[in-house]
């Protein structure tokens, strides 16, 4: 008989969108912005998940106006109505959250363009954007006490969240394609942690550095990937294929998709 995967426990969040406030904006580094948002509506905000994701919603360019959907019956509930062409929304990880502030903290990839960039290159405070989420909330199994972590700049607010998180007994491998240093974004754990990164300016990549990574023992393997959604299909496919890794311990999602400004999506299958 072969052992079933641990399950992940999923907790859904009631939807509700909210109007956040910028209080401070830190630069990071050229390609990194840190963006402080406030505001009454965050009073109830909950994130549970490491790699919980909101979605936010930013203004028109060259406006002020920003553009919610629809959540009664007559409107958001029916996936299958035509999406107002005036939305601007992208999906963020929360990279902390002080309930008792009411501070909601989101890091921004400065990219080469859209929408998202755009604003966060001239965020200030007082500066209004909407948010949606998170839905839901998926926590890890402790039986899982290994963890690899994958992924590029997009991935970093998760995977400082989920080192940070991480107690003394377990470890965590992390295999990092990005433009940011240990002083630019330093990555802090009570955890074991081994951090691998791709060489800067040369031909490795992600997949080609997974595969001279020795990992430990696939029973008690959590793996959380993302990245640019090519990048990881073929880790995933590798990790399942090669590594005999239980799809079911495996957690991916395409956090872009190259050549598009739409974003990615969860990977499945």
């Amino acid at each position: 008989m072969t052992e079933t995967a641990p399950i992940p426990t999923k907790i859904r969040h009631k939807l509700r969108l909210r109007r956040i406030e910028v209080a401070q904006v830190i630069p990071l580094s050229e390609t990194m912005r840190r963006i402080v948002f406030t505001g009454d509506d965050l009073h109830d905000f909950v994130t549970a998940g490491v790699d919980d994701h909101v979605k936010l919603f930013f203004p028109q360019p060259g406006t002020s106006e920003v553009i919610l959907p629809d959540l009664s019956p007559e409107g958001g509930s029916d996936r299958s109505a035509p999406r107002d062409p005036r939305i601007l929304a992208r999906d963020y990880t929360p990279r902390r959250f002080d309930e008792e502030r009411q501070e909601l903290i989101i890091d921004f990839v400065l990219h080469e363009e859209g929408p998202a960039t755009q604003w966060a290159a001239q965020a200030k405070p007082g500066q209004y954007l909407g948010m949606g989420g998170p839905r839901a909330s998926h926590i890890a199994p402790d039986t899982l006490t290994h963890h690899l972590l994958i992924g590029d700049d997009t991935a970093l607010p998760a995977i400082a969240r989920t080192l940070e998180t991480l107690p003394p007994n377990h470890r965590a491998t992390v295999l990092l394609d990005t433009r940011e240093t240990d002083k630019t974004y330093p990555l802090v754990s009570h955890a074991r942690v081994e951090i691998h990164r791709c060489q800067t300016g040369g031909s490795e990549t992600l997949p080609s550095l997974l595969r001279v990574v020795v990992l430990p023992s696939v029973k008690k393997l959590n793996v959380w990937i993302a990245a640019e959604i090519d990048v990881v299909r073929a880790l995933r496919d590798y990790l399942i294929a090669e590594e005999a890794v239980p799809r079911g311990q495996i957690r991916a999602a395409g956090y872009w998709r190259r050549d598009s400004a739409a974003g990615g999506e969860r990977v499945e299958g």
